[in-house]
């Protein structure tokens, strides 16, 4: 995940399907310096860290890439048929 998609979930009153190796999280704060976000997986909020902003992963907008690439290949297909 980069800075700038972290920092605008954090910002926001919508909660958002992010994970952290695997698991959902909720992202507290995000510090632009460091490239950290402060961290607490949902099912255990009393146990906050820092992470990098990396390590994050969104899985519905990978799985809506995932679905645009394939789409595209689809269509580059048939135009070449």
């Amino acid at each position: 995940m980069d800075i700038n998609r972290a920092r605008e979930i954090a910002d926001s009153p919508v909660m958002q399907d992010v994970r952290y190796n695997g698991s959902p999280i909720y992202i507290q704060h995000v510090d632009e310096t460091k490239e950290t976000a402060r961290i607490y997986p949902l099912d255990d909020p009393d146990q906050e860290f820092e992470v990098p902003v990396r390590s994050l992963t969104e899985p519905s907008s990978s799985m809506a890439m995932e679905v645009e690439q394939m789409a595209c290949r689809v269509s580059d297909s048939r135009i070449e048929e």
